[in-house]
């Protein structure tokens, strides 16, 4: 049984009643605001570190973090912040902005670059491929009447 809880904004401890359920094989609490120390027993000492990245405040067993070690210094943290921080911005929106963007940038390039007949050679193959699909269509309907004439006899 899996039980994914990622990305979903819980804050505090990781509950002690999770330790009852033994029947999970996999276990995701990572990308959370989850703290302190990481029940110990049963199934949850078979869990990767992997399962809880992305929540700096977590301790214990099996991450490399120790519970209370007040000396660490800020630049011994993994690099999973950084990771958090990165793909906390990467949204669907994101996506649909850098995709408008280049699709009208494209657009502008491309009909500019037709209106100006710059590059020769790219705009005699794009009419020749247009020719090429014109033609093709010609020939498509001329089968078609055909086929319609014989079944018309």
């Amino acid at each position: 049984m899996v039980l994914d809880l990622s990305w979903n904004r819980l804050v505090g401890e990781i509950p002690g009643p999770l330790l009852s359920l033994t029947f999970l094989e996999v276990l995701n609490l990572s990308y959370n605001h989850l703290a302190g120390r990481i029940p110990i027993g049963k199934q949850f000492n078979t869990f990767p570190n992997d399962s809880y990245c992305g929540n700096p405040d977590l301790c214990g067993f099996p991450l490399s973090k120790e519970c209370g070690n007040n000396n660490e210094s800020p630049l011994e943290h993994d690099d999973d912040d950084d990771d958090s921080f990165f793909m906390s911005g990467f949204t669907w929106e994101a996506v649909v902005i850098g995709y408008g963007c280049g699709m009208i940038f494209g657009l502008l390039i491309g009909g500019l670059m037709f209106l100006l007949e710059k590059p020769k050679w790219y705009v005699n193959f794009a009419e020749d491929i247009a020719q090429q699909i014109a033609a093709n269509k010609r020939t498509r309907q001329k089968k078609r009447r055909q086929r319609r004439g014989l079944r018309m006899n």
